[in-house]
């Protein structure tokens, strides 16, 4: 087995935790593409193998944990929308159209690319014993909370990899033709000289006068935008390292124990400080240059034996080791494996106030004087004490904690009416916090800025029985469980607790209205010949430019789809929270050189996206080839904005 593997060779096998080390589109929902005896209408279908509503269920339920672990301030809310299951649903038609490919071609993973793979990760380095091994038994427990074993998540991961196979050298091999890029390039980072003109809803606030009834009518309309969220006081367990660390008792002869092997590293080691005179001469200098370094190397040595007082009147006048030349030469205190190895070898051969002879590296000549030395020396069991125990208190929280997060999820269900007793048990402390919402707040951190603690305290049976939440993983090695203590649902706000702000909204968007049709006359005038005055002196729009010459981005897309064989045209764009914008497009300009890097770098996107387009349309005949039927009729797309 591959893990006997892993234990043999544990500085190559990084192994990475699930959810970190695979991309999206094979992330969850594999399950060895065998459908499980559940129940549930067909969704798809895809080479004749149905896809199950519930297996729709929950590859979106994890594709949606996912994403909340990714995307912390997302409001969860956003991934219950009937387009985002729709798109959970395409995710999963395509693993499975993959896996399809994958067993008809016999794509397979070699055990060699299995390891390089796993290898490259580096998510796990928390469960390196000291000796720098895994240690194999937390990680087994890491899996196991995902409902995995290491059989298990060795197949998983052997058959991701070679699913991605099966599309990713189209991507990879792909090549945009030079034309196609240039022409691309060009066409985006065109400028264009229009004039302008400008109609802000701010000029139009003093002009809108609205009456009760225009108020009323505008709350009426927009009841939602006046409400008052819901909320809950609650209060809170965490247990985490830090506490499992607290309620470690250490004997101490465990203590001591941990001294006696680590002496070695407690000790410090011994340091010397030295100033020096460098010429430099690097290692591929010609060799009449390094000649011509090591006479005037030998010569300041000459110098310096004759008068040793004078190093650092001379290190200030002919080093050429600009970081240090200003102090003399001075380099202070350094241990072994700071310099490189011929300097250290010499310095730490020499006494204090020694000069040495001429010292050459990579870097040139030196010329070296010891100025102090500290001997290394053991640290004693009582001076290092405190730094032990924190350091053992650490270790072992680490390997504990899994251990304590059974007892811990068990004692908040088994007294599900407090937290009181799983906080004495645990010697914790019950956390209060009033008026927390559903989202997190901007800012927020803590428990309170953790998406997936929230969506616990708000579930249904929290909100309805206001009994402990099950213990929640919330990630960092935390366990988290909180119980409702008052809940207050949305509600809708009185007309007269909110007045003052309905009349500000209905205000602002009555002027951007106006705005907005005082601007479509002036188009139309513009486009009958007349030229309304207010219009503004030729300038240049184009979609990478910066500081006072960027305008928003409606206007710059209006202006850049005007039919550049019919200049001058004049076009229109509503922006959004501002009002209307009026362009009159005269002059296409090209584009702007934008530097040998920068045109490098553009090109190699415009290739990958080539390279994604030409994925995407491999995808498509494999759907066909495997008769992907999906029977879920995809949600309309929403109205785009008007310009």
């Amino acid at each position: 087995m591959l893990f006997e593997y892993v234990r043999k060779h544990t500085k190559v096998m990084q192994i990475g935790l699930f959810v970190l080390i695979l991309p999206s589109f094979v992330l969850f929902g594999i399950d060895g593409y065998s459908r499980m005896q559940e129940k549930g209408a067909i969704v798809a279908t895809v080479d004749g193998k149905e896809i199950l509503q519930s297996e729709w269920d929950g590859y979106h339920q994890r594709e949606a944990t996912r994403i909340r672990e990714t995307m912390k301030q997302i409001d969860p809310k956003l991934l219950d929308t009937p387009e985002a299951k729709f798109a959970s649903l395409e995710r999963l038609v395509r693993d499975r159209v993959f896996a399809a490919a994958a067993d008809k071609y016999r794509i397979t993973t070699s055990d060699n690319r299995l390891a390089r793979d796993l290898g490259e990760n580096e998510a796990i380095s928390t469960l390196r014993k000291a000796d720098g091994t895994i240690d194999m038994v937390r990680y087994a427990e890491l899996l196991s909370r995902q409902g995995m074993s290491p059989e298990m998540f060795e197949e998983q991961v052997r058959r991701d990899l070679a699913l991605r196979q099966v599309v990713g050298g189209i991507s990879a091999a792909s090549m945009a033709p030079q034309a196609v890029v240039d022409r691309s390039l060009g066409a985006f980072y065109e400028r264009r000289e229009a004039q302008i003109l400008k109609f802000s809803g701010g000029d139009y606030v003093a002009k809108v006068n609205l009456t009760d009834p225009d108020i009323q009518a505008y709350y009426d309309v927009n009841l939602t935008k006046f409400q008052a969220p819901e909320t809950a006081d609650i209060e809170y367990l965490v247990l985490d390292i830090e506490a499992v660390k607290r309620s470690l008792k250490l004997k101490p002869e465990e203590v001591l124990a941990y001294y006696e092997a680590n002496k070695v590293r407690l000790a410090t080691q011994e340091e010397r400080r030295a100033s020096h005179i460098l010429i430099n001469a690097g290692k591929d200098a010609t060799s009449a240059v390094k000649s011509a370094a090591r006479a005037k190397a030998a010569d300041l040595l000459a110098q310096v034996r004759a008068t040793p007082a004078q190093f650092g009147d001379l290190a200030k006048k002919n080093s050429e080791d600009a970081g240090s030349k200003d102090n003399g030469g001075d380099l202070d205190f350094f241990t072994r494996g700071s310099m490189v190895k011929p300097f250290e070898d010499k310095a730490f051969s020499m006494k204090k106030g020694e000069i040495s002879d001429l010292v050459e590296t990579d870097f040139g000549f030196h010329i070296i004087q010891i100025t102090d030395v500290r001997a290394g020396r053991e640290r004693a069991f009582e001076e290092a004490k405190a730094d032990l125990e924190n350091e053992l208190r650490k270790q072992l929280a680490q390997a504990k904690f899994a251990e304590y997060a059974e007892p811990f999820t068990n004692s908040v269900f088994e007294n599900a009416d407090t937290l009181k007793t799983t906080a004495d048990r645990f010697g914790l402390v019950v956390a209060m916090q009033t008026n927390v919402r559903r989202t997190v707040a901007p800012g927020a951190t803590g428990m309170l800025g953790n998406a997936r603690f929230l969506e616990a305290v708000f579930s249904s049976e929290s909100i309805n029985k206001k009994t402990n939440t099950p213990a929640t993983d919330v990630g960092g090695n935390q366990i988290a469980s909180a119980r409702i203590v008052k809940y207050s649902p949305a509600r809708q706000l009185p007309i007269a607790e909110v007045k003052d702000r309905v009349r500000m909204l209905a205000t602002t968007e009555k002027s951007i209205s106006m705005a907005k049709a005082d601007g479509e006359k002036a188009l139309a005038s513009i486009k009958a010949g007349e030229t309304p005055p207010g219009l503004s002196a030729v300038i240049t729009i184009s979609r990478d430019a910066q500081g006072e010459a960027r305008q928003p981005p409606k206007v710059v897309e209006a202006v850049m789809r005007a039919d550049a064989a019919k200049l001058p045209q004049t076009v229109g764009a509503e922006v959004p929270g501002f009002g209307y914008v009026v362009a009159k497009v005269s002059k296409v300009l090209p584009r702007e050189d934008s530097g040998a890097e920068r045109a490098t770098n553009e090109r190699k996107q415009v290739s990958e996206f080539w390279g994604a387009a030409e994925g995407m349309a491999y995808l498509n005949l494999l759907k066909a080839q495997f008769k992907v039927d999906v029977k879920i009729t995809k949600p309309a797309a929403k109205a785009p904005e008007a310009l």
